[in-house]
């Protein structure tokens, strides 16, 4: 059975979106993340599916499976991943010249549940917050990969249901890598 990663990128205040939701902290980097990059290269071995909202799909594949992204060193692995995308609306969910996504348009928690089951490897949902939080209410978020970067922000909103109980979790390493980027992991302890 496969374990759900939620990982999402945050500013150094906290935020994974902006007031109008969206996440642009990434554009403020000055330079490359190559070290950041192969460390995802390395955990990507262990992942077999890729979960995303529709938003998040829709920013994916404009730059995933394009040539936009034949640089990008992790991109043969995220575009070899199995790939569910949760939409009420979308009826495909295409992926360039690679296999398409599944739709998943039932109850979210009972598909993320059936996907975990079906997975040998890591789940990993990237951003897709009211997705994410949905399966942190539903208890089924396994782990946390915060990818903190120095930039500050000031509001927005969180990775984290607003109203969620407080909650402890197992510390299970930190890295930091290049432009100031550091990587948190935690364990959600059922």
């Amino acid at each position: 059975m496969g374990q759900l990663v939620v990982q999402q990128f945050v500013t150094a205040d906290g935020f994974a979106a902006d007031r109008n939701n969206e996440f642009k902290a990434y554009e403020l980097l000055d330079g490359g993340t190559a070290e950041f990059e192969q460390s995802q290269l390395e955990w990507l071995s262990s992942v077999e599916t890729m979960v995303l909202g529709a938003n998040t799909y829709w920013m994916f594949v404009e730059y995933w499976p394009t040539e936009a992204s034949a640089q990008d060193a992790i991109a043969p692995a995220l575009n070899g991943l199995r790939r569910h995308v949760f939409s009420k609306t979308l009826t495909e969910a295409p992926w360039g010249d690679y296999p398409a996504a599944t739709i998943e348009s039932g109850d979210a928690v009972e598909a993320i549940r059936r996907i975990k089951a079906e997975s040998q490897g890591d789940v990993v949902l990237w951003g897709s917050l009211s997705l994410s939080e949905a399966f942190f209410k539903a208890g089924e978020v396994d782990a946390v990969r915060l990818v903190v970067m120095p930039v500050a922000q000031g509001s927005g909103r969180g990775v984290f249901p607003t109203d969620m109980d407080a909650r402890a979790m197992r510390f299970l390493g930190a890295a930091p890598y290049d432009q100031g980027l550091v990587e948190l992991r935690y364990a959600l302890d059922r």
